[in-house]
């Protein structure tokens, strides 16, 4: 019965180290998403509930990075809100003064929304992205139909994984002519020797993201699967043990 104790505690070690490695919010350009330059992203929402639906994402935009342009892709099935808030201090855009800037951007199912086990996709045309920072990071927050609420809005620091991280944005360097790169302007040019190894370096993150959140999900279902030896060894012991 001691080992079989032990074996139910290494499952659950396992299956609780898993948690905060699970599916999240999380944002990633179609291409690249160059400094100065605009790009239309992905917004892609995991649904972590058996019993529950997702039925509303709110996205953030960073306040400290005013976006001029935010043209959200309509979604079948989703009805969608842009808020837009006046700016302290207006910004240039194209020889024209901006005076606000969208703020966040809610979508709201008009049925069912992204059903347990599966994930749904939320396109975003956004720009001019800053050219004095390396990455944007936008607070999403998602609601299910069972009134519950899961807040993504931790922002990343080095050498922790928040419990609840926010999704972030990674920008690469602007392309030679220095107007960044469209991501989805496929006659745009690639950007200069030493700035693609930033937008692989980007996918290369996003793909072990996905690989940290599938191992994590094995080694679960691997620790359950041991406990449930453990036990049945213990119990068979035990029977032995009364037999002699």
């Amino acid at each position: 019965m001691r080992g079989s104790v032990l074996a139910v505690a290494a499952a659950a070690g396992v299956v609780l180290l898993a948690g905060p490695a699970s599916a999240h919010v999380s944002v990633q350009p179609q291409g690249e998403a160059a400094q100065g330059g605009y790009a239309t992203v992905n917004f892609k929402v995991p649904n972590e509930r058996d019993d529950a639906s997702t039925v509303k994402l709110e996205i953030n935009f960073p306040a400290d990075h005013p976006l001029t342009s935010v043209m959200p892709q309509p979604v079948p099935g989703w009805d969608v809100k842009v808020t837009k808030e006046k700016l302290d201090k207006p910004l240039e855009s194209h020889g024209n003064k901006i005076t606000e800037a969208v703020s966040k951007v809610t979508w709201t199912a008009e049925k069912d929304g992204v059903a347990p086990g599966t994930f749904q996709q939320f396109p975003v045309s956004l720009g001019a992205l800053p050219d004095d920072a390396d990455q944007l990071v936008f607070k999403a927050i998602q609601t299910y139909d069972s009134k519950e609420v899961v807040r993504w809005i931790e922002e990343p620091k080095e050498g922790e994984e928040p419990e609840s991280p926010a999704p972030v944005l990674a920008l690469t360097a602007a392309s030679g002519d220095g107007h960044g790169a469209a991501s989805d302007d496929k006659s745009a040019k690639p950007a200069a020797s030493g700035h693609g190894d930033d937008a692989e370096k980007a996918s290369s993150e996003q793909a072990a993201e996905d690989s940290s959140d599938s191992t994590a999900r094995i080694l679960a279902v691997v620790g359950i699967l041991i406990g449930l030896a453990g036990v049945a060894f213990g119990v068979l012991s035990g029977r032995r043990r009364t037999t002699s």
